[in-house]
């Protein structure tokens, strides 16, 4: 255990020692205050039926910080890792293959989840200066940071996979964007194309990142959803796992 948490300290520290880690951070906080400031002003004071979260979980900002973050704080995982030759040094130690991929993991994902607490400030000023205590209702926003989690989950372990097959950071991070583009288009298929109200719809419906995370936005936690999202976890990190050991086949 000490091993594990000493790597996932390795790795969560290299965020706040070079430049990618505050770069990520300064984009995801302007695009954070942006998109809150952008859609306050398009209220111009009007009540709405629904909380303030909801509306955001619907701009595109939301998931524009999803898809460009995600690749960028994965990338150097084991690229950079093999591209300054530190990996086969790193291999080489007493730990298994199984502990650097969860470490790995951990730290991206521990990383991924400070640039989101930022957001946690908007609904308390958002409370402070409304009348309307329902707007910022605590049960949809603890279950909408269990959505983000699961999110960081999914792309986290999609990244950190896409950064294993190659040493370079930039095609890396490419992979990892198109991976997480895909899926996230594979949500329009369902209004793109009929598909009528067969097993198809449905397995386009379970596709959909927007109905997953629709729930979680509205107060409601599904398992169907929290199986979703890690299955397809634990999906990739079994996939990067097979990529380290294929290390051994040669």
């Amino acid at each position: 255990m000490q091993t594990f948490v000493t790597l996932v300290r390795r790795e969560l520290g290299a965020f706040f020692v070079s430049l990618t880690g505050y770069a990520v951070m300064a984009g995801v906080l302007f695009l954070l205050g942006l998109s809150m400031t952008l859609m306050l002003n398009s209220l111009d004071a009007t009540p709405v039926a629904v909380p303030v979260i909801e509306l955001f979980y619907e701009t595109a900002f939301f998931w524009l910080i999803l898809l460009l973050a995600a690749p960028v704080i994965t990338m150097r995982s084991f690229a950079l890792e093999r591209a300054s030759g530190t990996y086969e040094t790193l291999m080489t130690t007493p730990v298994s293959d199984l502990e650097v991929v969860l470490a790995k993991f951990t730290g991206n994902l521990i990383f991924f989840l400070i640039i989101w607490l930022p957001f946690l400030a908007y609904p308390f000023i958002l409370r402070r200066y409304t009348a309307e205590p329902d707007a910022v209702a605590t049960g949809p926003l603890s279950t909408t940071f269990l959505g983000i989690f699961l999110l960081g989950c999914l792309y986290m372990s999609m990244g950190i996979f896409a950064s294993s097959i190659t040493r370079n950071q930039i095609l890396a991070a490419m992979n990892a964007f198109a991976m997480g583009l895909c899926l996230f288009f594979l949500s329009f298929v369902s209004n793109m194309v009929p598909l009528g109200d067969g097993w198809l719809s449905k397995i386009a419906a379970h596709l959909s990142m927007f109905e997953h995370m629709r729930d979680f936005v509205q107060g409601v936690i599904d398992t169907r959803h929290i199986t979703f999202y890690l299955s397809l976890t634990a999906l990739f990190l079994y996939l990067t796992l097979k990529v380290v050991e294929s290390r051994r086949w040669k």
